[in-house]
């Protein structure tokens, strides 16, 4: 598949994401992920017929790769977000929380601060159990679908 689809979500760091070293914490780019995916879901009409896959979804694995340290500052940090694998029962997504190049230098490249991955099943609450993914909601996924692992990290020194 020669597409590359993703989301980018714009992630406001919060004063309260910080750990004593005044990084941002790692428990809390778990949240990034959320949020990024119920946007993902949430914010693009094509993703009708899938809503139930914005809450209706239980995480059964996150893989985080720590590239660089994220501190405190008042413009958002971009998460992308794409679907990497569609199975009967479960997706995963695939992120990288990142800073792009600035418009005024090229040559600083992307800033990449965490890699990640979710495997995620739909879950019907009301009954406790889990469930397929439905045809529809696997031609939605579908649009997403870019079966890679994320870019290599591009590193600064700031």
């Amino acid at each position: 598949m020669d597409q590359d689809v993703r989301h980018t979500y714009e992630c406001p760091v919060r004063w309260a994401d910080l750990d004593m070293l005044r990084h941002v914490n790692n428990v809390t780019y778990v949240d990034y992920l959320q949020e990024a995916r119920i946007d993902m879901f949430m914010s693009h009409p094509e993703f009708q017929g899938g809503e139930e896959l914005a809450e209706g979804v239980v995480v059964v694995r996150h893989e985080l790769e720590f590239a660089a340290p994220l501190t405190f500052r008042s413009r958002p940090v971009l998460v992308d977000s794409w679907i990497t694998k569609i199975r009967a029962g479960s997706f995963t997504m695939a992120y990288e929380v990142y800073d792009a190049a600035p418009p005024d230098d090229a040559e600083a490249g992307r800033r990449v601060y965490v890699r990640g991955s979710s495997l995620l099943a739909p879950f019907v609450f009301a009954t406790e159990r889990p469930r397929r993914i439905s045809d529809v909601e696997r031609e939605v996924l579908g649009r997403y679908l870019t079966p890679s692992e994320p870019r290599e990290a591009i590193v600064g020194d700031g």
